[in-house]
C-alpha cells in the first residue's frame, strides 16, 4: 500500500494579532458547533441550579422554615440576575470561560488577544436578544458561520473573538530499555512530521482509514521499524514507540544535525513546563495568586517565551511545537495585559461616576428617545379620545379589565393595583426583573441600525398613550395617574435612557465618521453598556417605588413625594456623573 505523501488540509480559522513584544499570536477560532456544545452545557447547568433552587425553596416553604413575601422575591431576583449575569461574570471575570467553554476548550478574548473585559463580556450577553432572532438564534448562528472571524453581533459591538485553547500536548513514555538506543536520528525531517500528524490525530481518525494510513506508514518507515526493540505486531503501537523513541533521539546532541529549532525545543522544555504552571494557576486565579518574587519571575518567563517563539519560526520549527509556545505565549500575554482594578471599587466607580456621566455625555439621544416616545404616546391618546370603539382592537385584555372595573374599585377606596404588605417585596422583584428585561430590549433593538429600539419606544409610548386615552373615556385618567405618580417619571426615564443607547449604537453602525466602522461601533458599545447601566440603577429605584408605595394605600400627596425623592435622586445621580465628566476632561486637558 502506497504511504502517504501529505497530509489532509487545515481549514481551521486563524486570527493572528501581535504583542507588544512584536511577536505575531495566531489564534484559532471557535467553530459554530464547538460553541452551541459550550452553551448547551451552560444552559443545562443554568436548569440545573435553577431546578435545585427552586426545590430547595418548596422544601423550606413547605416546613415553615420560609415565609412571606421575602424569600420568593428573593428568588425572582436571584434567577434573574444568575439568567443574565452568569455569561458576564464568567466571561469578565474568569478567564473568557464558562464551565461550558472550559469543558470545550475555548475562551473569549478581546479582539487585541487581551482577557476580554468585564465591559466588554456585558455588551456581547446583553445583545444575545438581538442575536437569537429570529428563534432560535438562527441570526447569531448564521454570523458565526460566516463571518471571517466567527463573530455574531455581541462579539462585534463588544470587540471580542472566541478562540480555541489548543489542547496541552501529551507527553508519550519511552520504553524501559530505549536509553540505550538512543542514537542519531535515523528518520528525515518529512518522515518524522508525516509520523508527528498521524499520531496526533490518529484519534479522530476512523478506523478504516486510521488502518490504512498506519499500513502505509510501517510500508514507508519499515526499517527504523525493525530496529526498534519489542515493537509488537500493532502497527499504530509499533508506530507510537517509534515517534517517541524518535523523538528523544532528536532532543539529545547528536540531533543537533536536524536543526537548531530540534536544539532549542530539547534545551527549553523543562522551562516552558514550568512557565505552563504558572500560567495556568494565573488563568484560574489571576496574577494576585502569585508570591511577589514569582510576578516579575513571571514576566521574563514570558519574554522568554515570545522570544522563543520568534526563534522557532525563524528555524522553522514544526507546527506542533510552535502552536504549543504559542499557546504559552498567549496565555502569558492574557494574563499580563489584561483589563486592570476589577474589584469592588472599580465596580463601585462605574456605577456612582461613569454611568451617569455616559448618559449625560449621550443627552442629545436622550431627548431623540423621549421624543420618540412621546409622539406616538400622543398620538395614541388622541386616537383612543376620538374613536373609542377600537380600544378592544389595540390593548391587552388586562388593561380593559382594570378599566372595566375600575369605577367599583375607587368608589369602594381601592386603587389601580393594591398588594398586601406581605406581598410586595414580590411585587416589587417582579416589576424590576420586567423593567429591566425591557430596558435590555431597547438596548439590543440598537444592533438592528437603531431601528429596533425606536420601533421600542415608539411602540411603548403608543401602548401607554392608548392606555391613557381609555382611562380618560371611562372618567378614571386620574385613578391611572394616581397609581403611576411614584414611580412613573424615573421608570420611563430609565426607558428613554436604555432606548437612546440602542439609538448611540445604531448611530455608529450607520455614521462612523472619520473612524473605521468596526472601530466606531465598539466604542459605541462600550458607551451605550454604560448607559443601560444608569438605567438598571433608575428601574432598581423605580421598581421599589412601585412595589412598596404605588401598590399600597398611601395618599395621592404619599405618592408625589415619592416621585418627588426619586427625582432629588436622579437630579443627584446625573449631576455626579457631570461632575466626574467634568474632572477627567480637565484632567486630560493640556
Amino acid at each position: 500500500m502506497p504511504a502517504p505523501t501529505s497530509v489532509r488540509p487545515d481549514l481551521r480559522q486563524r486570527f493572528r494579532i501581535e504583542t507588544p513584544e512584536q511577536v505575531g499570536l495566531d489564534y484559532e477560532l471557535a467553530g459554530l458547533g464547538s460553541r452551541a456544545a459550550a452553551a448547551t452545557i451552560d444552559l443545562a447547568i443554568l436548569g440545573g441550579i435553577g431546578i435545585a433552587g427552586a426545590g430547595v425553596f418548596l422544601a423550606l416553604r413547605s416546613r415553615g422554615l420560609i415565609g412571606g413575601g421575602v424569600a420568593p422575591a428573593l428568588l425572582i431576583i436571584v434567577a434573574f440576575a444568575l439568567w443574565y449575569g452568569y455569561f458576564t461574570f464568567f466571561e469578565g471575570l474568569r478567564g473568557g470561560q464558562t464551565p461550558g467553554k472550559r469543558r470545550l476548550g475555548i475562551r473569549v478574548v478581546a479582539d487585541t488577544g487581551h482577557a476580554a473585559g468585564l465591559g466588554a463580556a456585558a455588551i456581547r450577553n446583553l445583545l444575545r436578544a438581538a442575536d437569537f432572532l429570529p428563534p432560535p438564534y438562527l441570526l447569531g448562528m448564521t454570523l458565526i458561520a460566516l463571518h471571517p472571524r466567527a463573530k455574531r453581533i455581541g462579539d462585534i459591538v463588544a470587540g471580542t473573538i472566541v478562540v480555541r485553547d489548543r489542547p496541552q500536548e501529551e507527553s508519550v513514555a519511552l520504553p524501559a530499555d530505549a536509553g540505550a538506543d538512543l542514537h542519531a536520528p535515523e528518520l528525515s525531517d518529512e518522515e518524522y512530521r508525516l509520523l508527528g500528524e498521524f499520531i496526533a490525530r490518529a484519534g479522530e481518525l476512523g478506523t478504516e482509514t486510521r488502518a490504512r494510513l498506519a499500513a502505509g506508514l510501517v510500508v514507508r518507515l519499515a526499517d527504523a521499524l525493525a530496529r526498534l526493540p519489542d515493537a509488537g505486531a500493532d502497527s499504530i503501537a509499533a508506530l507510537a514507540v517509534l515517534h517517541a523513541t524518535e523523538t528523544a533521539r532528536r532532543q539529545g546532541r547528536l540531533g543537533a544535525r536536524h536543526g537548531a529549532a530540534q536544539q532549542l525545543a530539547a534545551r527549553q522544555a523543562a522551562r516552558w513546563e514550568e512557565f505552563r504552571v504558572l500560567a495556568d494557576r494565573v488563568a484560574r486565579h489571576g496574577l494576585d495568586s502569585l508570591a511577589p518574587h514569582e510576578l516579575p519571575d513571571f514576566a521574563a518567563r514570558y519574554r522568554e517565551i515570545a522570544a522563543d517563539l520568534a526563534r522557532l519560526r525563524t528555524y522553522r520549527a514544526d507546527h506542533r511545537t510552535i502552536e504549543r509556545v504559542e499557546r504559552l505565549a498567549a496565555l502569558g500575554h492574557n494574563a499580563l495585559y489584561r483589563e486592570a482594578d476589577r474589584g469592588l471599587g472599580r465596580i463601585w466607580q462605574a456605577i456612582a461616576q461613569e454611568f451617569p456621566a455616559a448618559v449625560v455625555a449621550a443627552r442629545g439621544y436622550v431627548l431623540v428617545a423621549f421624543l420618540t416616545f412621546a409622539l406616538p404616546a400622543s398620538v395614541g391618546y388622541l386616537a383612543l379620545r376620538e374613536r373609542p370603539e377600537i380600544a378592544a382592537e389595540v390593548l391587552p385584555d388586562a388593561m380593559l379589565e382594570r378599566a372595566e372595573a375600575g369605577a367599583a374599585r375607587r368608589a369602594a377606596g381601592g386603587g389601580f393595583v393594591e398588594a398586601e404588605a406581605r406581598g410586595r417585596p414580590l411585587v416589587a422583584s417582579g416589576i424590576i426583573a420586567n423593567n429591566v428585561r425591557v430596558a435590555f430590549y431597547c438596548f439590543a433593538g440598537g444592533a438592528f441600525l437603531g431601528i429596533g429600539s425606536l420601533f421600542l419606544l415608539a411602540l411603548n409610548g403608543l401602548q401607554i398613550g392608548a392606555a391613557a386615552g381609555h382611562f380618560a373615556n371611562v372618567g378614571l385618567l386620574g385613578y391611572l395617574l394616581e397609581f403611576i405618580a411614584g414611580h412613573g417619571a424615573i421608570e420611563l426615564f430609565a426607558i428613554w435612557v436604555a432606548g437612546a443607547a440602542g439609538l448611540v449604537l445604531g448611530r455608529a453602525i450607520v455614521a462612523p465618521g472619520e473612524l473605521r466602522r468596526s472601530d466606531a461601533v465598539v466604542l459605541a458599545g462600550r458607551r451605550a453598556v454604560r448607559m443601560v447601566g444608569a438605567a438598571v440603577v433608575c428601574l432598581i429605584v423605580a421598581g421599589m417605588i412601585e412595589g412598596f408605595v404605588s401598590t399600597s394605600g398611601a395618599s395621592v400627596a404619599g405618592r408625589v413625594l415619592a416621585s418627588l425623592a426619586s427625582l432629588g435622586f436622579l437630579g443627584v445621580y446625573l449631576l455626579g456623573g457631570r461632575n466626574a465628566g467634568t474632572t477627567e476632561r480637565r484632567s486630560v486637558s493640556p
